[in-house]
């Protein structure tokens, strides 16, 4: 008669629910004392996973099945009351309730039959889904992990579609959640395979899982797997890992001139500029621009820093500025920065005096162009206009450049020092350009001093200071001697004395 009653009340909260009166439909389920029906339920649901296998209960008579499935409802339906008010920590535990006598009751996992004719696998999934949600609602990160690992280990009879979504969720939350899990435990482990020891390698394995599944179709496609797994192997440094995953991708999962954009990225990234151009390349080859304007910038970036290249990048600068002409300024900025830097260095390999000319007239005048449009406040093209301008040995205005430089910096960048530094030299202005080198060096971090006392050394060389060059070339050798004790080169000190000695 008890089990009657409390049968009832379950379906009248199921009532209360449905017609939204969350807190009367709470008070209900308040009355009804689960508690004490929980070894009933397991004995109820092992029977119908397997009436065959005898088990060791107690001779207590058994819930009905279809008692079980209303009082397992009741459960999950006071969860989501109690999230709807606010309650997270509740609510989660009485989700827990629901996988915890399902646990116990077939300690091997539900069979892939089981629920077939009743409503009892629907709860089950459903609780496995909101469990983590709760959790995470509740500000519990720790509790939340457990319970994704828990839904991806226990076979909860879960269909392909609901798994895959509890991975990526659970992978989004490894990456971005700030919360770093603890390692997992071993009853999750599987000897010989690898086992993740961190949040982005946990992350990394969930989407490369989901990746498998799209490309054998077992679920559905879903491009954003890729995008957060791009974020996590960059994060990682395995961009060539990276790569191999977007070669692997089936046709149809992105469209083809972003797979080569993205492929091209890591190889870049992974220092194979060669592999990269020639993916670029396959995109720009057709000569339709007016939706590859990233596609030049990166060809025409690869480019201008090779000499066997610097006229291909010359050519793709100028098609990334054709199509940009009249569009977003600091794209344009952008594109005559890299084509100012390309003309310039395409001018170094020039045949004839004229043509070294043109090129150094025509680069000076591109970044003059691109300074204005930046309003001469992008550093990177103040720059390269001062650069360019002490190549030309137009020293007073490199000066001015670098000095303006300097100012919107306030003194942050060292090759701005130096750049400075360099320009005095080259106006014979010794003594000063010294003392800005002496300057950036109070300034600069140990590490970082090498370029500084180098630049020091042949300045006191050009004044004859020879003794006091040996004594900046001492101080060289011992920010490399102290470098090498710290990360264990295998370099002589001598052969260190010979390359500087040589770049002088």
């Amino acid at each position: 008669m008890v089990k009657i009653f409390q049968e009832a009340r379950a379906l009248l909260g199921r009532v209360e629910y449905q017609r939204g009166h969350i807190e009367e439909a709470l008070r209900v389920f308040d009355g009804i004392k689960v508690s004490t029906l929980i070894p009933e339920m397991k004995i109820s649901i092992a029977t119908k996973v397997d009436q065959q296998k005898p088990r060791p209960y107690s001779s207590s008579p058994a819930l009905s099945f279809h008692a079980v499935t209303v009082l397992m409802e009741t459960i999950y339906l006071k969860a989501l009351v109690l999230n709807d008010l606010g309650r997270f920590e509740e609510a989660a535990r009485e989700c827990s309730t629901i996988l915890d006598i399902v646990e116990s009751a077939v300690p091997e996992g539900l069979p892939s039959n089981f629920g077939n004719d009743c409503n009892l696998n629907e709860t089950i999934c459903r609780a496995v889904e909101l469990l983590p949600e709760l959790w995470k609602l509740g500000g519990f990160p720790l509790e939340t992990v457990s319970s994704y690992r828990r839904a991806l280990v226990t076979n909860w009879n879960l269909d392909a579609k609901t798994i895959a979504k509890i991975q990526k969720d659970f992978a989004i939350f490894l990456l971005y959640s700030g919360c770093e899990a603890y390692p997992l435990k071993r009853r999750c482990q599987l000897d010989g395979l690898f086992v993740p020891q961190n949040n982005l390698e946990e992350a990394i394995l969930l989407l490369l899982i989901l990746l498998m599944k799209f490309n054998l179709r077992r679920i559905e496609r879903d491009p954003t797997v890729m995008h957060h797994l791009a974020f996590a192997l960059s994060v990682s440094g395995q961009l060539k890992p990276l790569a191999r995953q977007f070669e692997a991708l089936l046709p149809g999962i992105l469209d083809n001139i972003e797979w080569l954009y993205n492929v091209a990225l890591c190889y870049l990234a992974s220092d194979d500029d060669l592999t990269a151009l020639d993916l670029l390349r396959r995109v720009l080859k057709s000569g339709e621009d007016s939706n590859s304007f990233k596609e030049l910038i990166l060809a025409s970036k690869i480019c201008c820093e090779s000499s066997a290249r610097v006229g291909e990048g010359v050519l793709y600068a100028r098609r990334a500025l054709a199509i940009q002409h009249g569009g977003c300024d600091q794209m344009d900025v952008v594109a005559g920065l890299l084509l100012g830097i390309s003309l310039s260095n395409q001018a170094r390999y020039a045949t004839t005096d004229i043509e070294r000319s043109s090129q150094q007239h025509e680069a000076l005048e591109v970044l003059g162009n691109a300074g204005k449009k930046a309003h001469n406040r992008d550093f990177g093209t103040i720059y390269s206009i001062s650069l360019e301008n002490a190549v030309q040995r137009k020293l007073d205005t490199a000066a001015r450049y670098a000095k303006k430089l300097f100012k919107l910096e306030a003194g942050s960048e060292l090759k701005t020092w130096l750049l400075i530094a360099r320009i005095m030299s080259a106006q014979k202005r010794f003594e000063d350009a010294e003392c800005i080198v002496n300057a950036a060096l109070d300034q600069a971090g140990k590490w970082s001093q090498g370029d500084l006392l180098q630049t020091k050394a042949k300045i006191q060389i050009a004044q004859g200071q020879l003794r006091k060059a040996i004594e900046t070339y001492t101080q060289i050798l011992a920010l490399v001697q102290l470098r090498m004790k710290s990360f264990g080169a295998g370099i002589s000190v001598l052969q260190v004395a010979i390359f500087y000695l040589n770049r002088s």
